[in-house]
């Protein structure tokens, strides 16, 4: 039931809500690569935001990483950390498809969560937004992820 969740806000970082509010900041983010890095990072936010969420609202985690996922036995077995969740396009849970999946993992997930191609587009996005701010990061491993997250967004145009 989602009567009373709280829509994406700022306790969410607008996660769930309109990739728009994000527009102005990937403007100077894009400025962080440069030449085909930038125009592949531009096109995939240009096709996000072309692809608005239509469908009903429903229940968004907000910050889905191996942080908030306990796994025992080599299965998941809970979600933790919910301060981020909400109602509203579950797009911006799937970062961890670029993140976290290798090869063809990521299309095996892509097949069996069974979305179309603008709910596909609106992940990439939230994916491409989330790698340009990590490559500021002064910690390497951030850094080192947000290159992989990158190469990786970019390969599948």
């Amino acid at each position: 039931d989602t009567a009373g969740a709280p829509a994406p806000g700022s306790h969410s970082a607008f996660r769930g809500g309109p990739l728009e509010h994000w527009d102005d900041e990937m403007r100077d983010l894009l400025l962080r690569v440069e030449g085909s890095e930038r125009d592949g990072a531009a096109g995939i936010w240009r096709d996000a935001l072309a692809a608005p969420h239509t469908g009903p609202a429903t229940w968004f985690h907000g910050d889905v990483s191996t942080h908030n996922l306990l796994v025992r036995n080599g299965e998941l077995s809970a979600v933790i950390d919910f301060g981020c969740s909400g109602v509203g396009d579950t797009a911006c849970d799937t970062v961890i498809v670029w993140t976290h999946l290798h090869g063809a993992a990521r299309g095996v997930y892509r097949r069996e969560l069974a979305v179309d191609d603008a709910t596909w587009a609106r992940r990439r996005g939230w994916a491409i937004w989330k790698a340009l701010i990590m490559l500021d990061s002064r910690w390497p491993a951030q850094l080192a992820l947000a290159r992989r997250v990158l190469e990786r967004l970019l390969d599948e145009r």
